[in-house]
């Protein structure tokens, strides 16, 4: 088989091409970023492309499958850039997996383009992906659903898939992570169990998350296999206040939801942190997801859960880990993170 995987040096993507590069039914690998990474992967060739702009049906000819996970969630100030490389380079992808004639499209979509559902119960993937209409992510996310559904009813020759995970996290993912979502002002070395005093408890703050190692393999196994549309993707347990207290050895503190938008609204304005609060909004609002579908239709099962996932992430937060391609390279922040603040703290790529 031979892959191109779009946006291949993130967090996820950079777990996919290891996870392919380990199958030996996959012959060659395309990864395909915007700044071509320092990173050498077995069976893989690296292309530099922007998915905004660059002529991409070229790189996909003579491929088995294209997995698309090409996506910015900053600059969070900047809604013009955001929409080119999301909605509209999404766009440009299928339409190149068209010309090209790739048998298989996987994407990457996420638990954000739900529509607001439960917290009591998962439900399963024909719940409404409509997203929270306060978050760009999740507009985004749930405008390029609506896409795809226009693409597979005119594309009934290629087997389309879409991936829902929850929060993805893993060690070399760290300084993305806080980079994008923390701000240069957060004190990596506290960022640690037993050091972080309170939770806050907020009503419907549940939510689920997965090691990026193991959303690999539902791609791995989504491009292998005959499976159409839509599958979830998360690991146990599900993360709520007082697991999370227990995890951290911190105390719950109850706070009104109103209360913890409030403050990620102001931090944000005050450009203290790149996170604006459609963020909160959507944590509030997305449901629970029923992940049987992928654990019985792709043979998909998770080997960390989502506590170790999310314990892995803080340690790699505390210790600076990344790994050599331009978004998880710790050193993309620049000495004492001043390039961070030249952005204006999420206003500028």
């Amino acid at each position: 088989m031979r892959i191109v995987v779009v946006g291949a040096s993130g967090n996820v993507g950079t777990s996919v091409l290891a996870a392919l590069a380990a199958d030996p039914d996959v012959e060659s690998i395309i990864g395909i970023a915007r700044r071509r990474p320092q990173l050498e992967v077995p069976k893989t060739r690296w292309v530099a492309a922007d998915v905004g702009e660059d002529e991409l049906a070229p790189h996909f000819q003579g491929a088995d499958a294209v997995i698309h996970l090409a996506w910015a969630i900053q600059p969070s100030r900047n809604q013009a850039t955001l929409r080119r490389i999301n909605v509209d380079g999404s766009a440009r992808v299928f339409e190149a997996v068209a010309r090209a004639d790739v048998p298989v499209l996987v994407y990457a979509s996420s638990v954000g383009a739900y529509s607001e559902g439960p917290k009591d119960r998962a439900v399963d993937e024909s719940w409404p992906a409509g997203g929270t209409p306060t978050s760009f992510y999740a507009r985004h996310k749930a405008e390029v659903e609506s896409l795809l559904d226009d693409f597979e009813r005119g594309h009934d020759r290629i087997r389309v898939v879409r991936l829902r995970p929850g929060l993805i996290f893993k060690r070399e993912a760290a300084s993305e992570i806080r980079r994008y979502f923390a701000g240069p002002l957060l004190p990596s070395r506290l960022v640690r169990d037993r050091l972080i005093p309170v939770v806050p408890d907020v009503p419907r703050l549940r939510f689920q998350a997965v090691h990026a190692d193991d959303v690999a393999q539902a791609y791995r196994l989504a491009v292998k296999g005959e499976g159409r549309g839509a599958f979830n993707i998360a690991s146990e347990p599900v993360l709520d206040p007082a697991r999370l207290a227990d995890l951290l050895g911190a105390r719950r503190v109850k706070i009104p939801a109103g209360v913890l938008r409030a403050g990620a609204a102001v931090t944000w304005r005050l450009r203290l942190q790149p996170t604006p609060p459609g963020w909160v909004d959507m944590a509030l609002a997305v449901p629970i997801m029923d992940t049987s579908r992928a654990r019985t239709e792709l043979g998909w099962s998770p080997v960390h859960s989502s506590a170790d996932a999310l314990l892995e992430l803080l340690d790699g937060i505390r210790n600076s880990r990344g790994f050599p391609t331009p978004p998880l390279d710790p050193r993309s922040g620049g000495p004492m993170r001043v390039r961070e603040l030249a952005t204006g703290v999420g206003g500028r790529p």
